[in-house]
C-alpha cells in the first residue's frame, strides 16, 4: 500500500500510454517483409544456364574442399601428431585447437605445394587456354594426388581395401581405383601419425616417472606430480628446440 501511494502518479500517467500505444498498433498497417522465391525456369540463351551451372559446382568444390583437404593431403598425419604432442605435454589448451588447426593446414600447403604446381601447370593451366577438354583435365589432376598417396599408403593397407571392395586383383598400381587408394592412404597415415606420437610421448613420460619418484622419496604423496613435472616438461621441449624438431620431422616424413 506505500509502495501504491507513492508512486500512484506515475500509474495514473502509464495505464493511459500503454493503452493509446496498443490501440495504435492494432490500427497500424502490418509492416512489408522481403521474400526471396527460387525456382527452375526457362531461358533463351544457353550461357545463362552455363553460368547458373558452373556456379552450383563451384559452391559443391567448396563444401566439399575440407573433406577433400583432410582424406587427399598431409593435413590428418600434421593434425594427429601435434595433438599428441599438446596432450604428452598436459598443456590442456596450449596450444589451442584454433592454432593447431592452422599450423597444420599451412604446413599441409607447403608440403602439398609442389604436387598443386603440377596440377596447375598440366592440368588447369591447359584446360584454361582450352588446349585439353574438361575430362581430360580431370584425368591430369587426379595423376599426381594419386602418385603422393601411393608414396605414403602401405602395400598392406591397399591389398586390405582391394579386398574388401571385392575386385579383381590389380596388375599395378595405376588399376587400383582412386576411391580404393583414398581411404588406405588415410589409415597408413593414421598409423604413422600414431607410430610419431609414441616416440613423442616417451620423454614426457620420463620426466613425469622421474617426478613421481622424487616426490614420493621425499614424503610429498598428497603433492599432484603433474603440477611439478608441467614446467620441467615445458623447459625441456623449449631447450631442444621442440617445435623445430617436431616440424622438421614431419615435413621429411613426407619425402
Amino acid at each position: 500500500m506505500r509502495f501504491m501511494t507513492r508512486y500512484r502518479h506515475i500509474i495514473f500517467w502509464l495505464v493511459p500510454l500503454v493503452v493509446l500505444l496498443a490501440t495504435a498498433a492494432a490500427q497500424a498497417e502490418p509492416m512489408a517483409l522481403p521474400s526471396l522465391n527460387i525456382g527452375v525456369g526457362s531461358s533463351s540463351k544457353a550461357s545463362d544456364v552455363s553460368v547458373t551451372i558452373q556456379i552450383f559446382l563451384l559452391l559443391t568444390v567448396l563444401s566439399l574442399a575440407p573433406g577433400l583437404l583432410i582424406m587427399t593431403t598431409s593435413f590428418t598425419r600434421i593434425v594427429v601428431v601435434l595433438s599428441f604432442l599438446r596432450t604428452a605435454m598436459g598443456t590442456q589448451a596450449a596450444p589451442s585447437n584454433q592454432i593447431i588447426l592452422a599450423l597444420a593446414m599451412f604446413l599441409t600447403f607447403f608440403i602439398m605445394n609442389p604436387v598443386w604446381n603440377q596440377i596447375n601447370k598440366e592440368a588447369y593451366q591447359p584446360w584454361k587456354a582450352q588446349q585439353i577438354s574438361q575430362e581430360q583435365a580431370m584425368d591430369r589432376a587426379v595423376k599426381p594426388i594419386r602418385t603422393f598417396m601411393l608414396s605414403q599408403t602401405r602395400e598392406k593397407d591397399l591389398a586390405l581395401f582391394v579386398s574388401l571392395s571385392k575386385q579383381p586383383r590389380p596388375k599395378n598400381a595405376n588399376d587400383i581405383p582412386t576411391l580404393t587408394v583414398i581411404p588406405a592412404f588415410m589409415i597408413s597415415e593414421l598409423r604413422t601419425a600414431f607410430q610419431i606420437g609414441f616416440l613423442i610421448y616417451i620423454p614426457f613420460i620420463v620426466v613425469d616417472m622421474v617426478v613421481a619418484s622424487v616426490l614420493m622419496s621425499m614424503g610429498m604423496m598428497m603433492l599432484p606430480p603433474v603440477m611439478i613435472s608441467l614446467p620441467f616438461k615445458i623447459l625441456l621441449f623449449v631447450l631442444v628446440d621442440g617445435w623445430g624438431l617436431v616440424i622438421s620431422s614431419l615435413v621429411k616424413s613426407f619425402g
